[in-house]
């Protein structure tokens, strides 16, 4: 993949933009992880880009959440979570929790997590997740939901 993104800078501080939320947003590590991930989904994985809502609204229960990135089959179903985190923060039981209280709501099969050096795929079970062995393809996701 070969992203290269479109950085300014504003009093100080980087923007970068957001082809997905279509404007400059700042430029921190979890920003950096998100925007070369979901390049990649598109770039080599075939994700089509306008399936794919970044900083998605979701209610679980009383409280406003927002899901870093949802990926929608063509129906607009919700096929799979990705969370993203800074490359220094490690992904722990408790980034899997934070996905699976996303999951209450959605029921997706799939959920990403990724903090730019370590990414994880995973397939939602009945009672558990399965982890795969990289990212898939869009169709696979299509195909196994």
């Amino acid at each position: 993949m070969s992203y290269s993104p479109d950085i300014v800078n504003r009093d100080g501080k980087d923007y970068l933009f957001c082809a997905w939320r279509r404007k400059y947003v700042r430029l921190t590590p979890e920003e950096w992880v998100r925007q070369h991930f979901l390049h990649a989904l598109v770039e080599d994985f075939a994700y089509p880009q306008a399936l794919i809502a970044v900083e998605a609204p979701i209610s679980v229960g009383e409280v406003n959440k927002r899901c870093d990135a949802i990926i929608y089959n063509a129906q607009l179903r919700p096929l799979c979570i990705v969370e993203f985190k800074a490359p220094t923060v490690s992904l722990t039981q408790k980034v899997f929790d934070q996905v699976a209280v996303y999951n209450r709501r959605l029921g997706v099969s799939f959920f990403f997590l990724s903090n730019g050096t370590t990414h994880y795929a995973c397939r939602v079970l009945e009672n558990s997740y399965q982890l795969l062995p990289d990212i898939p393809i869009y169709s696979y996701l299509c195909q196994n939901t």
